[in-house]
């Protein structure tokens, strides 16, 4: 887990922002990116904002968490974005004014997580809380990607682990798996040409060096898994 309250997950992902910064993750996730204006979805704690600001792009960036609006500000240094505080689930009228008002071309939404608090979790779930949690956000910004008549691709990346040799298999697999879940029905689809993969280690225990994995799980390593939907035309 990430934590169980905000300030512990606010700590975890300071950490963790700060190992993905240092290898060029958030570089390579801000450079897969199309269009000018940009709306971020679950800033978190800035890195993929700052990313996104590095590249010289407009920056509409949502939390629901005002402590991560906060440090994200912080982070930024006065540098140019626009914050917003909003619960994507629930978003007011004027909320959803000021995003059409924005114009996004590309949606971005980037290692999506959430304190246990919000997402249920615990350490005896398996994941099963967080993935459901993140199965449900990814729907959401799809979704409202989708409603935005200036929206032409939506970028998820998030963390998973697969087998590398494996990995051109791994990318239809990615693009399986959001065609018929976050993207089914609507207007946006993925390919295998924009299905990527991004070591983050050589095994599965760089990222939970304290975990006793089955043997079956030596040749698995961590990646962050992207895919760039597109609007169809």
């Amino acid at each position: 887990m990430s934590g169980a309250t905000v300030a512990e997950f606010i700590a975890y992902w300071e950490g963790e922002g700060q190992a993905y910064v240092r290898r060029g993750d958030y570089a390579w996730m801000a450079a897969l990116v199309p269009g000018q204006r940009v709306l971020e979805i679950g800033c978190g704690i800035g890195f993929g904002t700052q990313a996104l600001v590095d590249r010289k792009l407009d920056v509409l960036a949502i939390d629901s968490l005002p402590e991560c609006l906060s440090a994200t500000e912080a982070r930024l240094q006065g540098r140019a974005a626009t914050l917003l505080q909003a619960d994507l689930t629930a978003l007011s009228v004027e909320q959803r004014e000021q995003i059409e008002s924005f114009a996004p071309e590309t949606v971005v939404c980037w290692l999506m997580g959430a304190p246990a608090d919000v997402t249920g979790a615990s350490a005896s779930d398996a994941g099963r809380a967080v993935a459901a949690y993140r199965e449900k956000i990814h729907r959401s910004v799809a979704e409202l990607a989708a409603a935005l008549p200036s929206v032409l691709a939506l970028h998820l990346v998030d963390r998973t682990a697969i087998a590398w040799q494996a990995k051109d298999i791994g990318r239809d697999t990615l693009v399986s798996y959001h065609g018929s879940k976050t993207l089914l029905d609507l207007p946006l689809a993925g390919t295998r040409n924009n299905a990527l993969y991004r070591k983050l280690g050589d095994k599965v225990t760089d990222l939970a060096p304290q975990r006793h994995l089955h043997p079956s799980f030596k040749n698995v390593v961590p990646v962050l898994a992207s895919l760039l939907a597109e609007r169809k035309k």
